[in-house]
């Protein structure tokens, strides 16, 4: 019954799906005598973790139960109390963990704690599923950089526009509409100077039910945002624009004196230092980072190994033109057996459009979530 309890555990985690950053996701339930008699989850950062929400709900039957929780109960003092302490004080008999926390503050402290109190711990049910559903999370407490993830959205001859640079709309309205469910969900959203200047777009989360924005990040070498670009008039978002040594002073102040925060940063002979960048936003409590840039954008950040994950909509159009882009630009790869490769890779209908989701393989965000995962199973 374990893994069955610990899958409800899972399933109302992720109720607070791009709510709780830069916390994890994590979910509890209480059994006593073979029944659910309190559940929680942790909602927002600062507030009530999962164990807390479950034992208010459980009250005095938390006495003696079994409690299922997705991620290590916390045993430090942060903007909340240790439910470690929680859950002793509440006397319960059992804990069951997915994972231990990979947060330095916590690893491992909580389950040590849990024990010494005399409270008998289980450790790794469904610890892969576990740290699945927390890969942004895990990656960023371990290496200190944003998961990466790359939007794209093509035709089936694989073209981002025409020839003539027209590209609304390549994907169907559920296809959009899917896309600001993922701005919804993730911390940052990045694109190029490139996009700023053909498309003007506002980069913010569009629902029928309120969404929330994420921060926007323009790499412009040379700060040639215009002044009356949305994401810098708009004061939807916080918008965060990159730029190098050399992009002109005048240009750099007018943008600062818009609101808009300028970093700057060294320029490689790529471009903009986009691992600095990242290492940046990290710092920033940022933890994931969706790009929806044009191809010489998506080729600079796969060149940096900034990218973990791949959302790839395929419409049913066929647009041809040798001069029309594709979703990656630069030089490309030499030979196809040096390709970059995607792996646990999905694909479902959105509407009239297909689309193919999977991880980069070999990457720094994808390893680290899946080590913690297989920390009990290998």
């Amino acid at each position: 019954m374990d893994e069955y309890y610990m899958r409800q555990a899972l399933t109302i985690a992720q109720y607070a799906e791009g709510r709780t950053s830069p916390n994890p996701l994590v979910g509890a339930v209480i059994v006593n005598e073979g029944r659910i008699v309190g559940q929680g989850w942790h909602r927002q950062a600062g507030t009530p973790h999962a164990e807390i929400h479950a034992l208010a709900q459980a009250g005095d039957l938390a006495k003696g139960a079994t409690v299922y929780v997705t991620l290590e109960p916390c045993s430090h003092h942060g903007r909340t109390g240790p439910c470690a302490d929680a859950l002793i004080q509440a006397g319960v008999k059992k804990v069951v963990v997915a994972m231990t926390d990979p947060n330095p503050l916590v690893a491992g402290n909580g389950l040590t704690r849990l024990r010494s109190a005399g409270i008998d711990v289980v450790e790794g049910v469904l610890a892969a599923e576990a740290a699945k559903i927390n890969e942004v999370f895990i990656k960023w407490i371990v290496t200190g950089m944003p998961w990466g993830v790359l939007k794209t959205a093509m035709s089936l001859d694989g073209k981002i526009a025409a020839y003539t640079g027209h590209s609304k709309w390549i994907t169907c309205s559920a296809a959009r509409e899917h896309v600001h469910k993922l701005r919804d969900t993730y911390d940052g959203i990045l694109v190029g100077i490139g996009t700023v200047l053909a498309d003007n777009p506002e980069l913010t989360t569009r629902l029928p039910s309120t969404g929330q924005n994420p921060v926007r990040i323009i790499v412009d070498s040379m700060a040639r945002t215009p002044l009356s670009a949305k994401v810098v008039t708009d004061g939807q978002a916080q918008t965060i624009i990159a730029v190098s040594w050399a992009a002109p002073a005048e240009r750099v102040e007018a943008l600062r004196s818009r609101g808009v925060e300028v970093l700057t940063l060294e320029q490689t002979p790529t471009g903009i230092d986009l691992r600095h960048l990242f290492k940046i936003l990290g710092e920033r409590r940022i933890t994931s980072v969706l790009v929806e840039g044009g191809a010489a954008i998506n080729a600079s950040v796969l060149a940096a190994n900034l990218i973990d994950k791949v959302h790839c909509f395929i419409a049913p159009k066929i647009l041809g033109g040798k001069n029309a882009p594709s979703p990656v630009g630069g030089m490309g790869i030499p030979a196809v057996d040096q390709a970059i490769m995607l792996e646990e890779t999905t694909a479902e209908s959105i509407g009239t459009d297909i689309l193919i989701t999977g991880y980069i393989t070999g990457r720094e965000g994808r390893d680290v979530y899946r080590s913690c995962g297989r920390t009990w199973e290998s």
